[in-house]
């Protein structure tokens, strides 16, 4: 029997979500919407006023028309920490019972100020002859939950779930078929938000690395609006205009050009850098790709800089491709335009049936 669930991407600069149906034929998106929040109710992913963001939910579903109030939750901050880790083999639900007297040493807070989960990755055998079982661990601080909770209960809504991310990033993201990667291939997936980005290396969809990056779109346009001294909105449409230079370093006479390079320069920088230590660790698989996603990945030049530095072909994500259209009420044109900001609450919603 086929199920509508919303996925909820509260974002620095704005709510935004996407109702998906979910059956045996595949998902369908029917309706999407975004609400832009106020400055400063969401600070670096994490929700800092949850009246306002409350009221700018309950505007969403208003003007979006969500037929469901049941809504899963995404979440990617700096209290948000993902790491590899090798565990003594358990079965799964022993595992998760267990997960709070293994893991303190791998987290850098107190395990019951903490909500854990693990994602497997694969089993192995140490070389004392071990049962092992390779996770990525998932440690988000309780009260940064809590707080994103209380926003979405203020709104009317039911929360079935809080997910990561970077994981609905990776499920909306992944294609069936992989085109074009072969089996040894990893792929990079880069969802740039206003302050977060999300990166996610996987290999045949399993996840094998995840970060996230605590710059954005929003961090071009603030330095573009403070050397300028104009207001943010201006800020913004200077940048989407200009966008990044195509040759790093290039010396250009206008104030609002240096301002977009210097930051954007160093957006890539960290973006290569997170990708280098990945291929950097043992076994790592060679990074065949880059799909770019979210609304900070419409900067015109953000690709071609990111290929250059990389060295890596970058491609834009089509979250919606995978998906059957029902009426969402949206032009083609409007769609084409929100594709990039899909990704994630269409992944969010996706992981229910996961």
């Amino acid at each position: 029997m086929a199920s509508k669930v919303v996925g909820l991407d509260i974002g620095t600069s704005g709510v935004r979500a996407a109702e998906l149906t979910l059956g045996k034929s595949g998902a369908t998106l029917e309706r999407f919407g975004q609400v832009a929040l106020p400055p400063g109710a969401v600070r670096d992913g994490e929700v800092v006023d949850a009246d306002a963001v409350a009221e700018a939910v309950k505007q969403l579903w208003a003007q979006a028309k969500f037929s469901s109030n049941k809504v899963v939750v995404g979440v990617a901050n700096q209290k948000v920490v993902v790491r590899q880790v090798d565990l003594p083999w358990l079965p799964t639900d022993e595992l998760k019972k267990a997960l709070a007297f293994q893991v303190q040493d791998f987290i850098p807070m107190p395990v019951e100020q903490a909500i854990l989960d693990f994602h497997p990755l694969e089993e192995f055998t140490n070389d004392a002859g071990g049962r092992m079982l390779r996770v990525l661990l998932v440690a988000a601080a309780r009260d940064m939950i809590d707080s994103a909770l209380a926003a979405v209960s203020k709104a009317g809504l039911t929360p079935q779930m809080v997910d990561l991310t970077s994981f609905a990033v990776l499920r909306a993201l992944v294609s069936m078929d992989h085109t074009g990667l072969d089996s040894l291939q990893a792929e990079a997936l880069v969802d740039v938000g206003a302050s977060v980005t999300n990166i996610v290396v996987h290999q045949g969809g399993v996840p094998r690395f995840v970060r996230i990056l605590l710059m954005g779109g929003a961090d071009i346009t603030d330095a573009v609006a403070e050397r300028l001294g104009v207001p943010l909105d201006q800020a913004e449409s200077i940048k989407q205009e200009s966008g990044m230079p195509a040759v790093p370093g290039l010396a250009e006479s206008h104030p609002a050009i240096r301002a977009i390079e210097a930051t954007g320069s160093a957006f890539v920088e960290e973006v290569r850098g997170s990708l280098d230590y990945f291929m950097a660790q043992p076994g790592a698989a060679r990074i065949g790709r880059v799909i770019l996603s979210g609304g900070g990945s419409r900067l015109n030049g953000l690709a071609d800089r990111l290929s250059s530095a990389t060295r890596l072909p970058v491609q834009p994500a089509r979250p919606m491709s995978g998906l059957k259209l029902g009426k969402t009420g949206l032009s083609p044109d409007q769609l084409a335009y929100v594709e990039p900001m899909v990704a994630v609450p269409v992944g969010l919603a996706m992981g229910v049936s996961s």
